[in-house]
């Protein structure tokens, strides 16, 4: 389109405005080419909350809209909303991290095939005074001290990726049922849950992304981090266009290859926080 908006100068629109009656059809294909190139060019990934709130995806897209030409709608929900998405044809790529559910989202034949991209970590966020004596790096004893004292922690509750993580560590400390009358599921994203967090100096589970991204901290500080089980890893996915035919598959794999080229790559290992990095690149294993 770049080609046909150059050759439509002003010299050839000036017979237009000298003739009778108005070429509504001839204007409305220029209009309808423009359209649909724009369309063409652009795509929608679901991703999780904390690929936009760490800040990653500002830094990220224009990068890549400099080495593609190509524009990125970001929906940016839990994980499992965002898998859903794919499941009903309403994006076109998925950025996320629940391996266990990317897994069997690419087995129920919803997505092509699922790639490694980064990884960080999960870290317990509470109050810098702990009161609960929580601190330390293991994950699963920290929360039984939490839940024993019936300590307040809000839980994303929303299918996330983090909540899917959340979970399983309650699990593995025996309390899925029994996280204490403290334990306040708030359905939110990972930012809100932080200002949950800090506006009642509770524990909550994040990712350190949005957290080394997050301003309104409060008292909250670091509690636990280290332990192997927080360790939080990265997919992506193209939608699988048999299942839903409208999907841009060579836009998506376009992006889907650049996150797992070297370019982009070293873009993810780029993106630092008061020096600190967010995301370690492993799609090259």
């Amino acid at each position: 389109m770049k080609t046909m908006k150059s050759a439509l100068t002003f010299k050839s629109f000036r017979p237009l405005a000298h003739m009778k009656y108005a070429p509504a059809a001839i204007v409305s294909i220029v209009f309808c080419g423009v359209s649909l190139g724009a369309s063409a060019q652009s795509i929608v990934v679901a991703s999780t909350t904390s690929t936009e709130q760490s800040g990653l995806f500002g830094y990220l897209l224009p990068e890549f809209k400099k080495a593609s030409g190509m524009d990125v709608k970001v929906v940016a929900v839990g994980t499992g909303q965002a898998i859903d998405m794919g499941r009903r044809g309403d994006a076109d790529v998925l950025f996320v991290h629940d391996p266990v559910a990317e897994e069997k989202v690419v087995a129920e034949g919803f997505a092509v095939k699922r790639f490694e991209v980064m990884y960080n970590d999960f870290v317990l966020i509470g109050p810098k005074a702990d009161p609960l004596k929580a601190k330390g790096s293991d994950i699963v004893e920290a929360l039984k001290k939490v839940a024993a004292a019936n300590g307040e922690f809000i839980s994303r509750g929303d299918k996330s990726g983090t909540h899917a993580a959340e979970l399983r560590y309650w699990k593995q400390a025996g309390l899925e049922d029994k996280m204490g009358s403290g334990y306040k599921a708030c359905g939110c994203g990972m930012g809100p849950a932080l200002n949950m967090a800090s506006s009642s100096n509770a524990y909550v589970l994040a990712d350190r992304g949005t957290w080394l991204n997050f301003k309104n901290r409060g008292d909250l500080a670091v509690l636990v981090e280290g332990d192997k089980r927080l360790f939080n890893q990265y997919g992506v996915m193209l939608v699988n266009p048999a299942k839903h035919p409208h999907v841009k598959v060579a836009e998506g794999q376009k992006f889907v290859d650049w996150l797992i080229s070297g370019a982009g790559q070293t873009v993810i290992a780029g993106y630092k926080i008061g020096g600190e990095q967010l995301f370690f690149p492993n799609a090259a294993k």
